[in-house]
């Protein structure tokens, strides 16, 4: 038996032809050249391993880069206070809330997991946290 939808209806397609399609640019280096500047990334992991006793994971570096975040000297001071705040309460995944960003930490491993910018706090539900430190 025949489809008596493809007598009437017509199947559309969309979207680009696959040897039409626009190649993806290509990934960006770490180094920006020969002329031995550090990327952004690069740069922000050097701060923060300069001025933070914490450590940051890969997916709160991405994020901080991502969304822009500044954190400054005294922002990670701040940030390293919230953590101690925390330590002696006995938290384990404290929300870290430093001016208008968001920090989720590990006390365990004294690792930061994400970070949330100004933009993104509103709406967002935090979960799997067993505190808040506002610092």
């Amino acid at each position: 038996m025949e489809d008596m939808r493809l007598k009437f209806y017509t199947p559309v397609t969309t979207g680009t032809p696959h040897i039409n399609r626009i190649p993806q640019a290509p990934r960006v280096e770490e180094k920006n050249g020969d002329s031995g500047q550090l990327s952004f990334r690069q740069a922000l992991e050097a701060q923060l391993q300069k001025n933070s006793s914490l450590s940051f994971s890969k997916h709160a570096v991405n994020r901080a880069v991502e969304r822009n975040l500044e954190l400054s000297e005294e922002s990670l001071a701040r940030l390293n206070e919230g953590v101690r705040l925390a330590e002696e309460k006995n938290l384990e995944e404290p929300l870290i809330l430093v001016d208008k960003t968001a920090f989720l930490v590990n006390i365990k491993n004294n690792k930061v997991i994400t970070t949330v910018g100004a933009n993104e706090l509103k709406g967002n539900v935090f979960t799997n946290i067993d505190g808040t430190v506002i610092i």
